[in-house]
């Protein structure tokens, strides 16, 4: 978790971090039987987070799969 503008940032733990890196990097957001899809509006790339099974989870889960999702595209394009 990193600061900025004197607040703390965690897109694992926090919904709205999650949704602004969602819409920062343009993602694609689906999900259904137990997966997350994540998938980049511009370019073919998606990842797939298990973990969605029930209303609990499926927050955690879909917050999950956003941040391996960015930092797989970060990797990417770094690479």
């Amino acid at each position: 978790c990193y600061r900025y503008y004197g607040a703390s940032w965690n897109p694992l733990a926090d919904d709205g971090d999650a949704f602004r890196l969602a819409v920062r990097l343009r993602l694609d957001i689906a999900h259904g039987n137990d997966k997350v899809c994540i998938g980049l509006v511009s370019e073919r790339y998606s990842h797939r987070a298990d973990g969605a099974s029930s209303d609990r989870d499926a927050f955690a889960a879909v917050r999950r799969a956003i941040v391996r999702a960015a930092a797989d595209i970060g990797a990417t394009s770094r690479a």
